[in-house]
């Protein structure tokens, strides 16, 4: 048994590999987020627990206004202690076997304050007498609680776990020696004839009926909270199986471009044509750069590379097609076209060699080599669409796309930083998005030959 919220509702697979991966990828995801709703419950029950403590230690001494009553006020301070072990424990380790101990001591210490005559009162009454006081309903909120923090099968073990304890309690005062005999003889002459009646109020009687009742009807109230929280297991699972599929849109996608495919049923299988502006960006020289290098500078110089060009698309609703190594290629009016890609695309760029600028001044503090980083851009239509059998991925293809690649190409050529090409330019001009400070360093250059590309391309050039 366990008291983290298990994951056996999650379906096997029994798939293709791919399946199975994409399973156990989801039951990964699932368990972390069951973990994680397991310690935010555990900490809303308790609390819930300290409430309900504190709402019946004020209610008690108004239910029975005696110096007695003290007693029980003393022993819930116990629950509200146990509560605070359970929240410590539970918090190291979210599978544990000192928190079902806990568990169990809050049962048995519920059910000895039960059955249990107050040490401190002076009234001498039958033993059976205590469960007259109707204690057994102080379950209920224990129960209620767990469902807030533990699996559906630790609710359920609550159920048959608090049935034992009071059937032992139970068989424990019927064992008891009989006591105030007389007492049950003189409610015996009052009642006459009526059996009935004298079961229901002698002092003395257990009352094996409502014991009973009291079993199945908290068993039956745990079989349905055990119900609900499994339902509500199921739910957490499915809910993190999609934050899984969004994470995962997030890693390529700008986020309102992944709010806009979450309201959309697989609007990425759908095979088309549309204009798109295409980048490419890249380290020149990173060959040599990497010979003789440790990997783990050469793998940090990626990551820090990356991390600023990504941001950049992301910033300007672009999406991250693919990494290319020591490079990268984005697309601005993919999935969904815009009116204003190709400036996206233009002021991308831009904000691309303005943040090379501000990495290569933190290299120039720790004394490392400046990073050169050339860019291509083009814009044009491409052909979009999933691609693949079992590993779907969606591709971006076409002259368009070859021809931004052989742009950036250019950029050892020209020794500048960008070379964009006239139709990208032309159609940022067209939306009328930019500023004309977006326009300002970039220089117009004769068309030239583009490999892969019959006509000559006229392009401009920022350094």
């Amino acid at each position: 048994m366990s008291v983290l919220a298990d994951t056996s509702d999650i379906p096997e697979s029994r798939g293709a590999p791919v399946e199975r991966t994409e399973a156990q990828a989801t039951l990964k995801f699932a368990e972390a987020a069951l973990a994680d709703s397991k310690r935010e419950g555990l900490l809303l029950a308790v609390r819930a627990r300290w409430v309900a403590l504190a709402v019946t230690a004020v209610t008690l001494p108004i239910i029975n206004p005696t110096w007695e009553v003290s007693y029980y006020v003393v022993m819930l301070g116990l629950f509200a202690l146990n509560g605070w072990a359970q929240l410590k424990v539970g918090k190291i380790a979210g599978r544990s076997s000192p928190e079902l101990v806990l568990i169990f001591c809050d049962l048995a210490l519920l059910t000895f304050l039960s059955v249990v005559p107050n040490p401190w009162s002076a009234v001498d009454w039958p033993l059976a007498m205590q469960f007259r006081f109707d204690s057994f309903l102080y379950f209920f909120i224990f129960l209620a609680t767990a469902t807030m923090a533990y699996s559906w099968r630790t609710v359920v073990a609550i159920g048959f776990g608090t049935s034992a304890l009071w059937a032992v309690a139970v068989t424990w005062v019927y064992l008891q020696p009989i006591t105030h005999a007389a007492l049950s003889e003189r409610v015996r002459a009052a009642t006459g004839s009526d059996v009935r009646l004298f079961e229901i109020i002698d002092p003395s009687a257990i009352g094996f009926g409502g014991r009973f009742q009291q079993i199945v009807v908290f068993l039956l109230v745990a079989m349905i909270l055990a119900l609900a929280a499994r339902r509500s297991n199921a739910l957490l699972i499915s809910h993190a199986g999609i934050e899984r599929e969004r994470t995962n849109l997030a890693r390529y996608f700008s986020p309102n471009v992944v709010a806009e495919l979450s309201k959309n049923d697989d609007p990425l299988k759908q095979v088309r044509t549309q204009d798109v502006a295409v980048l490419f960006a890249d380290i020149v020289g990173f060959t040599a750069y990497s010979d003789g290098r440790s990997p783990t500078e050469v793998i940090g110089t990626l990551r820090r590379f990356h991390e600023r060009m990504e941001r950049e698309v992301f910033r300007h609703d672009g999406t991250l097609d693919k990494y290319l190594g020591d490079g990268l290629m984005a697309t601005f009016g993919t999935p969904f076209t815009g009116d204003r890609d190709a400036g996206n695309a233009l002021r991308c760029a831009q904000a691309m060699i303005g943040s090379m600028d501000e990495l290569n001044l933190e290299r120039k503090h720790r004394g490392e080599p400046p990073i050169q980083l050339s860019l291509g851009l083009h814009y044009g239509p491409v052909v979009l669409g999933d691609i693949g059998l079992n590993r779907l991925e969606f591709a971006v293809i076409g002259t368009t796309v070859n021809a931004a690649s052989r742009l950036e190409s250019l950029t050892r050529e020209f020794g500048c930083a960008m070379v964009a090409s006239h139709d990208l330019v032309q159609r940022a001009r067209a939306e009328g998005k930019c500023a004309n400070a977006d326009f300002m360093h970039l220089v117009e250059k004769p068309a030239c030959a583009v490999r892969g590309i019959e006509q000559p391309v006229a392009i401009w050039t920022r350094a």
